[in-house]
């Protein structure tokens, strides 16, 4: 029996939430003098303070949009089927779940008006135009269709008009995720703007703004909501309440290491941290941060497992936590719109490979830069580790309940995560976007390398032995797994022919189109480039050699087929790289004037023979694993076979040979 809990405090939590953003966006901007006059063009009291304030409403909205969105997803129980192929076990009437996805609906409203909003008060504030001046719509037009900074902003809005009609329609756990994606992908433009925008690790502020933005939006806007369909819940409070606590220590954890990569971007020495103003209010940021995260390490420890039966407790903890994450939201803003101690804007007289690439020239390449020079991707980095920790921690349950788990396995997973981070943030970062030789051996190695270490670790097949199953119809990490690899879409991209085309002839249409300038020119580019050729190259070595559920793998002689054919297809690519007479992204390679000096075209043709070079080794260690498994079917059926005929005493073999025998006496009657 459950007590129900009182109706005021929801509204109680969330009044208290906004009062204490805008308290603290109002006494941040006092503080470090953002919203001062400008001595040169000032475009009123209404748009210094404005920008900041509708920028907390548009934040808040999308806190809540994507914290909603995530517990309809992940945590809260849903009435219909929970995995995706079977009703849940317990009875749900799914009415917490309806009202959070509500919630994200009408969040995604207000984010999209206030984002509206504030196109309207950033070009006067930038410009320094007052809303009142005559050409001000003229002006705004032209600032959302050529200036960058308010391309970005329309690119937000639309989209987040878009979420906004999509939210409306999410009816199940599956449309809520796909909403969710979608929410996520609206904050990549805001991130590439503001202090994340300048020149100084743009890459690296970029990744990890927008990481920031979405942990700290699941958490906050997760726990907004969680009060408000608190009421709702029933019987399934306690569990609500431990599933949000995992999925909120999660983004605490994203959130501080994202925090820390932003705040030293920007700070850049303990001088600028505590010698500043822009420092200091990251400081206070810092204290309200571990605050919230000793709050919610209580609230774990002590109010979830008693807030079934004392909702009291819970409310106290809650309305508080949820207070304190506006606070953090408020200075956020303040420190979104004061100056940081490390200029954010390009050098005056930049040289050529840092205005094309966004870094100076590295070293001339040799063994030693290759493993020395590193350039830190915040988001593949923490993949790689987060990827190694669950995946040890998986197996660490499997060996405490009785279960083994293949050493081996856990060493290929391990050294493919170790060798991807080194990919993304290594040598092959470093250089690849200077030389297209470097590049090369970057995308080979994730196509190719490592992505057969990542199949012999069999991630699928671990996690489904050690996740445990829910039964009330919400989908954890196993049931949004097996959704996902039983699904049709992933039936077809994991289909072996499918595979294979992919596999090759994306690397066609990637070299061959602009997207290989675009993914050298954008960070967003390159990320979705590293993402593709991982995926293609996983799928690939997965319905030749992979064990884990999904394709439907063919025959042994068929994958060899396949292999060589894909092999030979590989190799054309490399011959006609070698033979092309113009640059790939010749406006890129062309220009950089490195002071060690390289021949575009001489590098190009070695990057041509690298990719026909290095491809013949996975395709090989490919081919015999095949040959491997192949042999090892053939024993396994062997040994089958022979333990039937010990239990049957070869009855298969008898009536084979009666069989013939009586065909020799029917063709033997007539004569």
């Amino acid at each position: 029996m459950t007590t129900p809990l009182p109706r005021q405090r929801p509204a109680l939590a969330l009044v208290g939430a906004a009062v204490a953003a805008f308290a603290l966006v109002v006494a941040g901007l006092l503080f470090s003098g953002a919203a001062d006059p400008s001595a040169v063009l000032d475009p009123g009291a209404v748009v210094r303070w404005g920008v900041p304030l509708v920028t907390v409403v548009a934040d808040g909205a999308a806190a809540v949009t994507i914290g909603a969105l995530a517990m309809c997803a992940l945590v809260l129980p849903h009435a219909g089927r929970g995995d995706g192929r079977r009703r849940p076990r317990v009875a749900v009437d799914g009415a917490a779940w309806a009202l959070a996805a509500r919630a994200a609906a009408v969040a995604a409203v207000v984010w999209t008006l206030a984002s509206l909003v504030r196109i309207v008060l950033t070009y006067a504030r930038t410009s320094g135009r007052g809303l009142d001046e005559p050409t001000f719509g003229a002006e705004l037009a032209q600032f959302v269709t050529d200036i960058p900074m308010g391309q970005a902003h329309l690119v937000a809005t639309l989209m987040a008009a878009v979420l906004a009609t999509v939210a409306f329609a999410v009816t199940t756990p599956t449309a809520a995720a796909l909403a969710g994606v979608l929410a996520l992908a609206t904050v990549v433009p805001i991130a590439l703007t503001g202090h994340a925008a300048g020149a100084a690790s743009h890459n690296l502020a970029v990744s990890a703004m927008w990481l920031h933005i979405g942990s700290i939006s699941v958490w906050a806007g997760g726990l907004a909501v969680l009060c408000v369909v608190a009421r709702r819940l029933g019987t399934d409070r306690g569990p609500a309440l431990r599933r949000f606590s995992t999925l909120a220590g999660w983004s605490f954890a994203l959130v501080g290491v994202s925090g820390v990569v932003n705040g030293w971007v920007r700070v850049g020495s303990l001088d600028g941290l505590f010698g500043t103003d822009y420092g200091l209010l990251l400081v206070a940021k810092t204290v309200m941060f571990v605050v919230l995260g000793l709050m919610g390490w209580a609230h774990r420890r002590r109010t979830v497992p008693a807030a079934a039966e004392r909702p009291a407790a819970f409310w106290r903890l809650a309305v508080g936590e949820v207070v304190l994450m506006g606070a953090v939201i408020g200075v956020s803003v303040a420190l979104g719109s004061s100056a940081p101690p490390v200029p954010q804007e390009p050098a005056s007289q930049p040289s050529p490979v840092r205005e094309i690439t966004g870094y100076p020239a590295p070293p001339e390449p040799s063994l030693a830069t290759w493993v020395t020079e590193w350039r830190p991707d915040v988001l593949f980095g923490l993949l790689a580790v987060i990827g190694i920790g669950v995946y040890v921690r998986w197996v660490v349950r499997l060996r405490r309940r009785g279960d083994r788990w293949s050493l081996p396995r856990t060493a290929s997973w391990v050294a493919g995560l170790l060798l991807f981070a080194w990919v993304t943030s290594g040598g092959p970062t470093v250089y690849g976007v200077v030389m297209f030789s470097a590049h090369m051996i970057q995308h080979m190695l994730l196509a190719m390398v490592v992505p057969i270490f990542l199949v012999v670790g069999a991630p699928i097949t671990l996690a489904v032995r050690a996740l445990p199953t829910r039964e009330d119809g919400s989908r954890g990490p196993r049931e949004w797994l097996l959704a996902t690899v039983h699904s049709r879409w992933a039936r077809f991209f994991a289909h072996p022919g499918t595979a294979a085309v992919n596999f090759a002839g994306s690397m066609i249409v990637f070299y061959y189109s602009p997207l290989f300038e675009l993914a050298l020119s954008t960070h967003v580019g390159h990320v979705l480039m590293v993402v593709h050729f991982t995926l293609a190259g996983y799928m690939f070595a997965n319905a030749l050699i992979g064990v884990d559920p999904g394709p439907s793998r063919p025959r042994y002689p068929m994958r060899l087929l396949l292999l060589f054919a894909t092999m030979a297809f590989h190799a054309f690519f490399g011959v006609s790289v070698m033979q092309a007479s113009t640059l790939f992204a010749g406006d890129h390679f062309g220009r950089l004037g490195l002071p060690w000096g390289v021949d575009a075209l001489a590098d190009q043709e070695a990057g041509g023979a690298i990719a026909w070079g290095i491809g013949e080794l996975p395709t090989l260690v490919l081919a015999v694993s095949v040959a491997i498994a192949w042999a090892r079917d053939e024993e396994r059926v062997t040994r089958r076979t022979d333990r039937q005929a010990d239990r049957d005493d070869d009855a298969a073999l008898a009536e084979y040979n009666a069989r013939l025998a009586q065909m020799a006496e029917q063709d033997g009657a007539p004569r």
